[in-house]
């Protein structure tokens, strides 16, 4: 236990992602918070943490490798990639 995912974003079109995060969000059934330079996603699990990203910044969200929430989130981040730029890394 203790997998965690870290990223750098930089998103150049915001409106237009957090339209997609939250059409994505609603379909899984998880939590979605959004404001002008925060997007957070909270799938209600106790061990798996809210993944937040960053209009540009860096993050990381613990998801002990609990699936099916760990590759939900690598397959968020990585859309990111489509409005802007990430980079990705695990520990």
């Amino acid at each position: 236990m203790g997998h965690s995912i870290h990223y750098r974003t930089d998103v150049g079109e915001w409106e237009k992602f957090s339209e997609f995060l939250e059409r994505i969000a609603h379909g899984i059934g998880y939590d979605i918070e959004i404001n002008r330079e925060i997007l957070m996603v909270n799938p209600h699990h106790p061990l798996v943490e809210p993944l937040v990203i960053k209009k540009k910044g860096i993050g990381f969200a613990k998801t002990n490798l609990i699936e099916p929430y760990h590759s939900i989130y690598l397959l968020i981040i990585h859309s990111v990639s489509f409005f802007g730029s990430v980079e990705l890394w695990e520990d």
